[in-house]
């Protein structure tokens, strides 16, 4: 990825963070850039012809197969055996099973990167020589030693203190990170800064000099070779949002298009300016953070699921203190994860407004499914009813079809976890305001933006 030349001036952004040690993040883009409104990048589909993970023996109801596997894995991925403690903008995104990529630039002189871009984790992380272990990928590992603005954290840095699961270095001299999940996904290396570059829809690149990175030297998990670590979008202090905050707002937001889309647009995650949610049409709902939770998940809080004109409480007490940040909002997950007591009086509901004989998912994945060869099936309107925001759920993307004959709900029950995944999110312009704390909804036709 090139950066563009700029005869404008830079603006240079500052944002602290009130931690137990005072992080400063330096970020800077062109000033006529910012004026603007920033810029955005396109999420391109994993599955699409455009995507370098498409391939074209696969039918369309295998790769959402395949996706749906995935999703089920991706529960594990947040129950983590040990984790990184945790004005506008627009860029390049792929999706990937469910997760999406973004296409970025690291170093001086940068060298392109593809990576998974997580609203479920924070620390960026890529592949760097020297590789103890590392899955295999196509591109070539990032070199720090041939970057001008590659400089390693100190131990002794309150970037590293901040971080949990750091150490020494042998030497005493690096900051080393650890990181790993319950999929047995992990990644090892050292903490770095370098310069992170992001290329707008509008050609301008745009260089963030001083970020915080993970230069992974032993990393393993259910990556694709095609892509290089991930962009975490958490709400932990390393993540890309929080490292940006003050340049963009503390606000971003993505519009996805639906997973069967024929459509050959790319979706778009914004920052800044660009990602205000306005108009007609707009609910917003609190983030919650409390102490149980972790600070890097959106926790939302989920009152109640309808079914056309049927309303289904997920607390039958007069109290919702025991619902508050009962549901977490991720861009990486396909499905939607409800509650197990409420998941089976949810899909009653829908069965009984339905006019069709339930058949079982010969792949038994999901749990209610249909024998049709048609799309419109007479399906209810299903709305997700968060705290001060009824979201009316796109038709296209509360039943998904696994094969030529079957058309499922696309929704499954958790044991702990409840998890509003990306297909529920789709065809809407889902707003992230860290400021106000807040997530915006509004119904939009993400093909057209």
């Amino acid at each position: 990825m090139k950066i563009m030349a700029s005869h404008h001036h830079s603006l240079l952004c500052f944002a602290t963070w009130a931690t137990t040690f005072s992080i400063v993040f330096f970020c800077s883009f062109s000033l006529t850039e910012a004026l603007n409104g920033g810029f955005s990048v396109d999420l391109i589909h994993r599955d699409s012809p455009n995507s370098p993970f498409y391939n074209p023996s696969e039918t369309s109801s295998q790769r959402i197969a395949s996706a749906l596997h995935r999703s089920v894995n991706r529960v594990n991925h947040f129950k983590p055996k040990s984790s990184v403690s945790t004005n506008s903008l627009q860029t390049d995104v792929i999706s990937n099973s469910g997760e999406f990529l973004i296409k970025y630039s690291v170093g001086s002189p940068p060298i392109p990167m593809l990576s998974i871009v997580d609203t479920g984790s924070d620390l960026i992380w890529i592949q760097c020589t020297p590789c103890t272990k590392c899955y295999n990928q196509t591109a070539p590992l990032f070199d720090p030693k041939k970057s001008e603005t590659y400089k390693k954290v100190s131990c002794s840095s309150s970037q590293c203190e901040t971080l949990e699961r750091t150490k020494c270095s042998n030497d005493g001299k690096t900051c080393q990170y650890s990181m790993s999940y319950g999929d047995s996904s992990f990644t090892n290396g050292e903490l770095a800064m370098d310069t992170l570059t992001l290329g707008s829809t509008t050609s301008q690149s745009l260089p963030f000099p001083k970020t915080i990175i993970g230069c992974g030297h032993d990393n393993h998990g259910s990556f694709d070779k095609e892509g290089s670590g991930i962009v975490g979008l958490g709400g932990g202090a390393v993540s890309l949002v929080s490292q940006l905050h003050s340049c963009i707002g503390g606000k971003f937001s993505h519009c996805l298009i639906p997973l069967n889309s024929k459509d050959k647009n790319s979706s778009k995650l914004n920052f800044g300016s660009n990602a205000v949610v306005s108009g007609s049409g707009v609910v917003s709902t609190p983030i919650v953070q409390n102490p149980q939770n972790p600070v890097t998940y959106y926790f939302l809080t989920l009152e109640a699921m309808s079914v056309g004109s049927k309303r289904l409480e997920l607390s039958d007490s007069s109290t919702f203190e025991d619902l508050k940040g009962n549901i977490i909002i991720d861009s990486g997950t396909t499905l939607t994860i409800l509650p197990e007591y409420f998941y089976s009086k949810f899909e009653l509901a829908v069965e009984e407004a339905m006019h069709l004989k339930r058949s079982d998912d010969p792949s038994l994945i999901l749990s209610l499914c249909y024998k049709t060869s048609k799309d419109d099936i007479g399906a209810p309107s299903i709305t997700a009813h968060f705290t001060g925001a009824d979201v009316m759920l796109s038709p296209k993307t509360t039943f998904i079809r696994l094969s030529e004959k079957f058309l499922c709900l696309a929704f499954g029950a958790g044991e702990t976890l409840s998890i509003f995944g990306n297909l529920a999110q789709s065809n809407l312009l889902v707003g992230y305001d860290l400021v106000k704390k807040t997530v915006s909804f509004k119904p939009t036709d993400c093909t057209k933006l």
